[in-house]
């Protein structure tokens, strides 16, 4: 039996491709959302002289940071993923 020959071309492997990378961009959108709205919750029912601490980026170093500016950074980084 002969196997059909089938032309590629540019324009359909692009459509392909982005739909097949959408449906894991939205799982990955959806749970730093949620990760997010957690983080914004927690944030926000501390109490004032609790001490909040972040992480550098690709480290496991952790520097002491106000806790107000913490919170408007989370909220603005929820508003983004939201857009997305």
């Amino acid at each position: 039996m002969e196997m059909p020959f089938l032309e590629t071309r540019p324009e359909d492997g692009a459509g392909m491709i982005s739909s097949n990378i959408s449906a894991p961009h939205k799982e990955d959108i959806s749970s730093k959302t949620k990760e997010q709205k957690i983080v914004v919750d927690e944030l926000s029912n501390l109490k004032k002289n609790r001490k909040v601490y972040k992480q550098q980026q690709n480290s496991n170093i952790f520097f002491l940071a106000d806790q107000t500016e913490m919170l408007s950074e989370s909220k603005n980084i929820l508003d983004e993923l939201k857009k997305e």
